[in-house]
């Protein structure tokens, strides 16, 4: 007796135009075009995330650095120094203060020197 996948590759097809709702053309129609196109946005998807942390991180850099301009201290002797000293503090925290209490941020920059 031979067994047919009917309700389970409907499922299977169901599931998969049900997650490419909105795409252009046959990509949201025809499960063989469908499936590649969602396939392909999982990928896409997948790298914006690390591409994303990457980006954040440049920014946060480069924050640091405008607000270490008035101060004289290049970013890599600012980063170095928090390291000798213990100080745990991460680029992300390092930015905000920067941008939002300058008075905390300037007391971190002294106690380096």
């Amino acid at each position: 007796m031979r067994v047919k996948t009917g309700t389970v590759r409907r499922q299977k097809h169901k599931k998969v135009l049900q997650q490419t709702k909105g795409f252009w053309m046959t990509r949201h129609k025809r499960y063989k075009v469908a499936h590649e196109a969602l396939m392909h946005a999982g990928q896409y998807a997948y790298n914006g995330r690390r591409i994303r942390r990457r980006d954040f991180r440049k920014l946060w850099i480069v924050r640091l650095n405008a607000a270490l301009n008035p101060f004289n201290i290049k970013y890599s002797v600012f980063i170095k120094s928090l390291k000798d000293k213990k100080i745990e503090l991460n680029r992300k925290i390092l930015s905000e203060i920067s941008i939002h209490d300058p008075d905390t941020f300037k007391s971190i920059v002294d106690s380096l020197k």
